[in-house]
């Protein structure tokens, strides 16, 4: 197998939304807001039209996207056997991902993720992890990660506890690793943990210029570009309209944003973004190849509702 993604099992629930909305329930427009509430989500959900459901979860879109694109592929993910957690696997299934858990009845029902998507395109999510965040190191197939050329983890499933050990339990017994900072909230939570992490465990980093900036307490960009080049590491960095960097040892190579795309949600940008990096990555691509192969996933996924094609 090419490539193990292990991030969280949620299913998306995709809403358009006025950007009162946001302001009215306290939300940040573009990032991604954790509910630990049960009660608080369905209220929050129940107001609104859904316009699409379906599975998701960082890493998994970028699996699915990778096993569009021909690659073998499989997720370790945390479900519950219910209504949700059924549909998840089926869509996974239907993409010909190899989903490697066994799903059982849980305490806490399968993780879900509003995607409120507001006039200009940009996306608000509000999740509720469920039994996605309960990820353990039981829950990790260890023959599938010692069979795959490289593992693909996310900053989201990082936190104390079961999903730590689950996640170091995983990296330790990797061939590669590539991992997501995920969010600029999650870096800014465990940022001593994330910078051991990059600096010491993993080979192939992707973040968006302000996960990275915040990771490393930098000033401007050319502070990221030292710092990619000692680690010594594959560093990938997403800059919006700004395009793109990879950096590996002293190679730099950029890419910039495609110009007048129709945008419709920006959901799965850098998900569908990172297929096309991890694509060109396995198959021994250059750099800059990588780079177009990543843009132009993330174009194409930015012009349609959903984080997949």
């Amino acid at each position: 197998m090419k490539i193990l993604g292990i991030g969280n099992a949620i299913v998306d629930v995709i809403c358009k939304v006025e950007d009162n909305f946001i302001e009215k329930n306290n939300l940040t427009k573009g990032l991604m807001k954790l509910i630990f509430d049960e009660i608080e989500f369905s209220k929050l959900l129940s107001n609104l039209k859904i316009e699409k459901t379906i599975s998701g979860g960082s890493v998994a879109n970028s699996i699915v996207g990778l096993s569009q694109l021909g690659d073998k592929v499989g997720f370790i993910g945390k479900i519950s056997d219910d209504t949700f957690g059924i549909k998840y696997e089926e869509g996974l299934k239907k993409e010909n991902v190899n989903f490697f858990y066994k799903k059982k009845k849980e305490l806490l029902p399968t993780g879900t993720c509003l995607i409120l998507v507001t006039p200009d395109s940009e996306r608000t999510m509000c999740t509720f992890l469920g039994t996605a965040g309960r990820i353990n190191k039981s829950d990790i197939d260890v023959e599938a990660i010692k069979k795959s050329d490289l593992i693909f983890l996310e900053g989201y499933l990082w936190d104390e506890g079961d999903p730590k050990e689950a996640f170091n339990k995983a990296i330790n017994l990797a061939n590669k690793t590539a991992m997501s900072l995920s969010d600029k909230f999650c870096v800014d939570r465990h940022k001593s943990n994330f910078l051991n992490l990059v600096k010491n465990k993993l080979d192939l980093v992707f973040a968006n210029e302000a996960e990275i900036m915040s990771l490393i307490n930098a000033k401007d960009f050319n502070e990221v570009i030292s710092f990619g080049k000692q680690i010594k590491k594959h560093l990938v960095v997403t800059r919006g309209e700004k395009g793109a960097v990879s950096i590996y040892n002293n190679e730099t190579a950029e890419i910039k944003a495609k110009k007048n795309l129709k945008i419709v949600d920006l959901t799965g940008a850098g998900d569908l973004f990172a297929s096309g990096y991890l694509h060109g990555f396995i198959n021994n691509f250059s750099q800059n190849e990588c780079l177009i192969k990543a843009t132009e996933m993330s174009s194409r996924i930015i012009q349609q509702i959903g984080a997949r094609f």
